[in-house]
């Protein structure tokens, strides 16, 4: 396997290694919870002796980049979640108006996200976003709500990744954390809604198709649209499970265990 790391070409110390390092975070190649080659490995990648790697590495944890698992190796930190502390993210789950805000700030940054994948995607980036729309494909295909919610997150991610835009990428990753959190409402309530399944997923092939037309307005247009029907899609399964909260309520104390007898 090819690796993403690269030598070192100028002058070999610590910096030139907390730099590169940093830029492959920063640039969404590497991800939280992934793990760096083994000592000896990462050193002869970039080609710098190991005590210079030690340092890069004490730097880099120092600084909250990446973490040393006791048997585990060292790890990429969880820099996203850091964007919403967890105290911001309590205050937004317990406030139905930051729902709403969610979705209209997702809406429009989806949108700018699809137009410039379908400008800037590699054929590499492209590899990436068929292999997942063919796993949700498959997941739709065995009604598996779990797993098909889980390639919707992705999907999205890998949009944020095709339109090389750094800012972006991170404040789109840090809203889908809230999202696969369960900060907002469980998505797969979603997906359990009449017909929802295959309504995502055909907007989901729309934005994946416009992407691969290179068509820019088409891109944002379905991107758009998706967030509309996500947004009404979301308060629609909020509503009904404040309805079937009180009916529950009503038939227990009506003597519901009795009515529900055969």
């Amino acid at each position: 396997m090819e690796t993403v790391f690269s030598r070192i070409e100028h002058a070999r110390t610590a910096d030139g290694v907390v730099r590169q390092i940093e830029t492959l975070i920063l640039e969404g190649v590497l991800r939280a919870g992934d793990r760096l080659p083994g000592e000896r490995d990462l050193a002869r990648q970039l080609d710098v002796s190991r005590p210079i790697l030690r340092d890069a590495l004490k730097t880099l944890e120092a600084g909250g980049l990446i973490v040393t698992r006791h048997g585990g190796g060292t790890c990429i930190a969880d820099v996203i979640g850091q964007v919403f502390s967890p105290p911001v993210a309590e205050l937004i789950s317990s406030h139905r108006k930051a729902t709403a805000d969610y979705l209209e700030y997702r809406r429009e940054i989806e949108a700018i996200a699809a137009d410039y994948a379908a400008r800037r995607a590699t054929s590499e980036d492209l590899v990436l976003l068929k292999a997942i729309m063919e796993r949700m494909d498959a997941a739709h295909a065995q009604e598996d709500f779990e797993t098909e919610a889980a390639c919707d997150v992705e999907f999205h991610n890998a949009i944020v990744e095709c339109a090389h835009n750094i800012v972006l990428l991170h404040t789109l990753r840090a809203c889908y954390r809230l999202l696969s959190d369960g900060v907002f409402l469980n998505r797969t309530r979603i997906y359990e809604m009449p017909d929802a399944r295959n309504t995502l997923l055909t907007q989901h092939r729309a934005i994946y198709d416009a992407i691969v037309a290179r068509d820019p307005d088409a891109a944002r247009k379905a991107a758009t649209a998706h967030m509309d029907f996500v947004e009404k899609a979301t308060f629609h399964a909020e509503r009904s499970g404040d309805w079937q909260r009180v009916s529950r309520l009503r038939l227990n104390q009506r003597g519901g265990a009795e009515m529900a007898e055969p």
